[in-house]
């Protein structure tokens, strides 16, 4: 059987583009299980639904390896779980000529020493880059208020829920005008900052 999991971060995110891709894989749309919640741990109430549901030899289609999850050690010990002591399979879309574990499975101890390295690799760096985008979002966003102040502009309202509106919006999620209520600012004020942020943070 096939089953697809999706997440996305927040409520206000939209999975449609995730659900149409599994169910172009002929997933039914009762096996499609989608949380919308953060990756930080496993206690998200339809991944442990679909976990229930997951029987031998079944597969778990996912759109990226961090809608898996966030953290290193999490991604590791749920990937073993489900392939080892489940004995299902996982594939990561985003990366599927490389991550099928059916393809380990087929190599027998050669392909299960190759797919440890390549789950420890793949969600180090996934970990990583997460990390670097914090810090980046971080530091653009300090840059953005410190260069306000310093040309005597009224200081630049960047902030967490500008960062998601804007995201949210840039990935066509939500329209311009949903960015802007979710965000709290009017057209001008809203545009203004997009071009802040986009120079600031995205452009470093």
């Amino acid at each position: 059987m096939r089953l697809g999991y999706i997440r996305v971060s927040s409520k206000d995110q939209k999975e449609g583009r995730s659900f149409l891709k599994m169910r172009e894989l002929g997933i039914e749309e009762q096996f499609i299980f989608v949380d919308k919640q953060s990756g930080k741990n496993f206690d998200r109430p339809q991944y442990q639904a679909m976990k229930q549901v997951l029987g031998e030899n079944d597969i778990v289609y996912i759109d990226a390896l961090d809608r898996l999850g966030r953290d290193y050690d999490g991604i590791i010990r749920e990937w073993k779980h489900i392939t080892r002591e489940r004995n299902a399979d996982i594939v990561i879309l985003e990366n599927e000529a490389l991550f099928d574990s059916r393809k380990f499975k087929a190599r027998g101890d050669v392909g299960r020493l190759m797919e440890e390295q390549f789950s420890s690799l793949l969600s180090y760096v996934a970990e990583r880059e997460r990390k670097k985008i914090r810090q980046r979002q971080q530091e653009g966003i300090a840059l953005a208020k410190a260069e306000g102040r310093a040309y005597g502009r009224r200081k630049v309202e960047i902030d967490d829920s500008f960062v998601l509106a804007y995201k949210q919006w840039r990935a066509g999620e939500i329209t311009a005008v949903k960015a802007m209520e979710l965000s709290g600012m009017k057209k001008v004020t809203f545009y203004a900052r997009v071009k802040e942020y986009e120079r600031c943070v995205l452009n470093e």
